[in-house]
């Protein structure tokens, strides 16, 4: 595995990717508008992890949030290769950039219930809830 910065190229792929690990959740496997607009959304601010044959099995970004923070954007690890440090690996790669951007947070929102998986995760990296449904780090 390694990650790498968005490429159009992968897009389709991604797209695929992301609806099949929502779909593993149990969740309506809808799409985001920013994942149709990547580099327009995220600018340089975007990573896949890809996998045997260059596929797509995980994604992450951020944006700026406040003057201090950026916020976590479509962190998804394909379903079937969960558990294996893709996630963390992918985590590790945006706070490192969030960090040299000159932003002291990394913040995370966690949106309802169904996002179960995320509020396990995020604790295990150092991040901490500051309101109702949202978490932070320190970089």
């Amino acid at each position: 595995m390694r990650i790498v910065p968005y490429e159009e190229k992968y897009r389709d792929d991604m797209i695929f990717m992301v609806l099949e690990a929502k779909d593993a959740l149990g969740r309506v496997p809808t799409l985001n508008e920013d994942l149709l607009r990547v580099r327009e959304h995220y600018g340089g601010r975007f990573w896949l992890a890809l996998g045997d044959g260059d596929r797509v099995v995980g994604c992450v970004g951020y944006e700026p949030f406040a003057r201090d923070a950026a916020k976590l954007h479509r962190l998804y690890v394909k379903a079937s290769l969960k558990r294996r440090g893709i996630g963390s690996a992918l985590l590790e790669t945006a706070e490192r950039h969030i960090k040299a951007d000159g932003y002291r947070y990394s913040v995370v929102h966690l949106g309802g219930a169904a996002y179960y998986e995320s509020r396990q995760f995020y604790p295990k990296h150092g991040y901490v809830e500051y309101e109702p449904d949202y978490m932070r780090r320190e970089l």
